[in-house]
């Protein structure tokens, strides 16, 4: 079997679409690359996305800082700066982007320098200690995240020119699944002792990271990308300034945003309810191992069936996704503020709550991701991803202030903080238009 009927079996396989299939929303001469498009963007993501889970700033390189002998108040500005960092260029990026008829190649770049960047953080982790390994590989970070940022910004475009209107969902939600499976992988061998646990072996891992994002960016050039428009290139400030005035004229946006805003609890709690379990052991790699086996369940299981469920409703998985936040938050919260020895009593519950946090993310990430694509116009993706991201890194920026809150009240009154926005979150997202339904 050739490698287009593999990729043919593989499409038509996840996708359950024959030679009848209709091309939504995409350029007539790239339905034809449909298969070869569908399955590079699988391979692509499952790379970049096995990366993320193998260097998670939230588990990996806090334990790492720490096993270092870094500063404590470093690891507080791991979350912040990988989030953020990847979110605020992104609206001064997207001008530049806009610019280039093909916007794959930023994407592959963007991606080799995230390689680039984890083989120096492998490097520092072997040969440093203390704060000059926390302030390199926090610098290190701050170069990834910004190459985060390009991919970002350009990712859904191209997406949107090569994949068509009703697969991109099972596209990316496919990959994290693959993801999952191999990030599993790794806790289970953490978790077991089959790895050595030393800095040597998260090195490794870094190392393996950065492999799969050089081969994410070599895969990545060879999709088959229709040019598509370049106007609204030129000065970022100016490009900037009208990319915000989109708030005024699209009320929709500013729905997405605000439900995506409220939905950053998601992403910001896990730390809080690690700690508020007691993370005496947190040193050790057989516990990190026990979080990311937590942390990859919730992807494998809830990636590929997210996925499909977003092509379906991005909005109603946006609303499903912050009502299990909200119940998963609150009842956390609830253990917190009556006895948190439940919490670091040594079993699987902090474990197992997080597994339902992270589904619950894994929707928000698939369904704001897919609802954005469809909402905006060809043209337009770009100007609508890099404005809702930058948004949301001065969101999260802003989110710094919650540990001020868990300092003061502890971690149980920020995690019903969180609960709250995230119930907010499904009502804001309930008067969200349905896109699936719309006509490209």
């Amino acid at each position: 079997m050739s490698l287009d009927d593999t990729q043919q079996a593989v499409y038509e396989l996840l996708t359950s679409e024959d030679d009848g299939r209709v091309c939504r929303d995409i350029p007539e001469e790239a339905c034809d690359e449909q298969p070869q498009n569908f399955t590079k963007h699988v391979v692509s993501l499952a790379a970049t996305k096995t990366g993320d889970g193998l260097v998670d700033p939230k588990l990996v390189l806090s334990w790492l800082l720490g096993a270092l002998g870094a500063p404590a108040f470093m690891v507080g500005l791991l979350v912040p700066l990988r989030e953020a960092g990847a979110l605020l260029p992104q609206l001064f990026i997207s001008a530049t982007v806009r610019g280039l008829p093909q916007r794959k190649w930023v994407w592959a770049a963007g991606s080799l320098l995230q390689g680039v960047s984890l083989l120096g953080m492998a490097a520092a982790a072997l040969t440093l200690e203390g704060a000059t390994a926390g302030w390199t590989i926090l610098a290190l970070l701050a170069l990834f995240a910004t190459a985060r940022a390009a991919c970002s910004v350009s990712y859904k475009d191209v997406l949107g020119k090569t994949v068509s209107k009703a697969t991109r969902g099972t596209a990316t939600g496919t990959a994290s699944s693959i993801a999952a499976a191999l990030v599993l992988a790794f806790g289970l061998l953490l978790s077991f002792g089959v790895l050595d646990k030393s800095v040597a072996t998260i090195a490794g891992a870094l190392a393996v990271g950065a492999g799969l994002w050089l081969l994410a960016a070599a895969v990545f050039t060879t999709l088959a990308e229709q040019p598509g428009a370049t106007e609204g290139g030129g000065d970022p400030i100016a490009v900037a300034r009208e990319q915000v005035s989109l708030l005024w004229r699209d009320a929709q946006l500013v729905r997405f945003i605000a439900t995506r805003g409220l939905l950053t609890a998601t992403a910001l709690a896990p730390p809080y309810l690690l700690a508020l379990a007691g993370r005496e052991s947190g040193r050790e790699l057989g516990q990190l191992g026990l979080f990311v086996v937590a942390s990859a369940l919730a992807g494998m299981t809830g990636g590929y069936v997210w996925g499909r469920l977003s092509d379906k409703s991005s909005r109603k998985v946006l609303m499903l996704s912050g009502v299990v936040a909200a119940v998963v938050l609150g009842a956390t919260a609830a253990i917190g503020l009556l006895d948190p020895g439940w919490l670091n009593g040594g079993g699987y519950l902090a474990p197992g709550l997080l597994l339902v946090l992270m589904i619950a993310y894994q929707g928000v990430r698939l369904g704001r991701s897919t609802h954005i694509v469809d909402m905006a116009a060809r043209d337009e993706r770009a100007a609508y991803t890099a404005l809702s991201n930058t948004v949301i890194g001065v969101l999260l920026l802003a989110g710094g202030a919650f540990g001020l809150v868990a300092q003061a009240a502890g971690e149980a009154v920020v995690l019903a903080i969180f609960a709250g926005m995230s119930a907010l979150a499904a009502v804001t997202a309930w008067g969200l238009r349905e896109e699936q339904a719309r006509d490209a």
